[in-house]
């Protein structure tokens, strides 16, 4: 498979300070991309910004923040943004097509298999499958935010290469370097810890620069999918194409994971858990370490109601989530083997498979 990339512009790049669509901006980006695409690198993008173009060309006076206002706001400035999209890249020649997703989307197995197929079928014809989040229909509890997550999402279904996140920050800081002169900026991160992510911030923290920890969340998930994450600036000519060679303007979260399957991912980042099974530190190892099953000799407590074939969270003695499984068993019956070895849960109650969670079944965070 070509090595593909995907590319995240959030709406800050795209769009002016008083509402609408810097043309400009659109323009650089395009080449950038254009420049990528002429190299033989199958690309995707993931772009933001609807809201902010769509919110003048209605009549609001300001950016909106009712809900169905900012529908209405998205219905309208998605075609504009689209528009400005197919007519920057029409001088080089390459086609544009788009796709609206929500979190609905990656929840339904069959509809995010369907999502892929059309992205296959666009990147062989060299088209640039240009996505959104569909915000006329997302509800704020369900929605993306600022597509951060949307792109790790993209880059881990697609099996790219690298994910590209374009911001105004050129990378992550050791500090906010717009108020701390000894701020350092981390060129390359192997593991996203605790620290990293308290350097990141949260919203609205003296630390966090520019949303960096919706960033650093984006990038943990597309890691955990084998996926390499940029996260920094491209604002002059070559920039990008710098970044995807390893020399960008920000910060390079390497990875050694290999790639999840659509299965696999599904179960990790889109399930919905019905209970929670508590395991000793034995049953982690092997999980975690050993590539093995979940017994019931490892279970220690079940919570929920729950059936076969429903995703479980499971957790450490200390409650620390370390990944989510299909079950084989009823929770009572789990509840009823806990701690007990094979042959004495065979005789107290009858399963189709022993294993409480198999291997092929689980996925560890």
């Amino acid at each position: 498979m070509e090595e593909r990339i995907v590319i995240k512009i959030g709406s800050s790049s795209l769009t002016s300070e008083e509402g609408g669509l810097n043309r400009a901006q659109i323009a650089y980006f395009a080449a950038e991309l254009s420049a990528l695409h002429q190299a033989g690198h199958p690309l995707l993008l993931v772009t933001s910004g609807a809201v902010a173009a769509g919110f003048r060309r209605i009549g609001y006076a300001a950016r909106p923040k009712l809900v169905h206002e900012k529908q209405a706001a998205a219905a309208v400035g998605q075609a504009l943004l689209m528009q400005a999209y197919q007519e920057a890249f029409a001088s080089s020649g390459i086609g544009v097509a788009q796709l609206l997703l929500t979190r609905a989307d990656f929840s339904n197995r069959r509809r995010i298999q369907n999502a892929l197929m059309t992205i296959e079928e666009l990147l062989r014809q060299r088209v640039l499958p240009i996505i959104n989040e569909n915000d006329t229909v997302a509800t704020d509890e369900l929605k993306f935010g600022d597509n951060d997550t949307l792109s790790a999402l993209v880059g881990n279904l697609v099996r790219a290469r690298q994910l590209m996140i374009l911001t105004d920050m050129d990378g992550l800081y050791t500090a906010d370097p717009r108020k701390d002169a000894s701020a350092v900026r981390i060129d390359r991160v192997e593991q996203i810890s605790e620290q990293i992510m308290a350097i990141a911030g949260g919203a609205g923290s003296a630390v966090g620069t520019g949303g960096m920890r919706s960033k650093i969340e984006a990038a943990r998930i597309a890691m955990r999918g084998g996926v390499s994450t940029f996260i920094g600036r491209a604002s002059e000519p070559g920039d990008l194409l710098s970044a995807v060679r390893g020399s960008g303007k920000g910060t390079y979260f390497d990875t050694s994971l290999h790639s999840l399957s659509v299965k696999k991912q599904w179960l990790g980042f889109h399930s919905t858990p019905r209970g929670r099974i508590t395991i000793d530190d034995g049953a982690v190892t092997a999980l975690t370490e050993r590539g093995k099953s979940l017994l019931p000799a490892g279970v220690q407590l079940v919570e929920g109601e729950f059936h076969p074939g429903d995703v479980v969270e499971v957790v450490d003695p200390s409650g620390q989530v370390i990944g989510r499984g299909v079950v084989n068993y009823e929770a009572w019956q789990i509840q009823a083997v806990a701690g007990l070895g094979t042959e004495e849960v065979a005789r107290r109650v009858e399963v189709v498979r022993i294993e409480v969670i198999h291997r092929d079944e689980w996925v560890t965070l």
